[in-house]
């Protein structure tokens, strides 16, 4: 007889990561969607204030720069490719194109993914 995990997927509710990320990415509670995530900028509340769910649970560490830095370099090089296969720019007007652009791109996607990230361990229940 082959053997089979025991079902417990009756005791806990199946979360789902998807709309977990779409709540952490918008900074509202992956909980109950409506509570926010965050107090500041990227540092996470003790626990959201409409359902009371305990969200410093959650530890993100450096998954959130990670996923930026690989987002922001792909897009960044890319542009940097297309741009450079039709205009040719000097030097000093590529620095001046690309380091303010990166460092916008940066900390504008840090908290949509952080709170992304936020969002996939609470569907997966993964707490500290």
């Amino acid at each position: 007889m082959p053997f089979s995990p025991p079902n417990d997927t009756a005791a806990t509710p199946q979360r789902s990561w998807t709309v977990g990320m779409r709540r952490g990415a918008a900074g509202r509670c992956p909980n109950c969607g409506t509570g926010r995530v965050f107090d500041g900028y990227l540092a996470v509340r003790t626990s959201c204030a409409s359902c009371g769910h305990a969200l410093n649970e959650y530890r993100a560490d450096d998954a959130p720069p990670y996923f930026t830095i690989f987002i922001v370099g792909h897009v960044i090089v890319g542009a940097m490719l297309i741009l450079d296969r039709f205009v040719l720019l000097p030097l000093w007007a590529q620095a001046a194109l690309w380091v303010p652009l990166t460092i916008v791109l940066t900390l504008a996607l840090m908290r949509p993914v952080k709170g992304a990230v936020l969002g996939v361990m609470w569907a997966n229940d993964t707490r500290s």
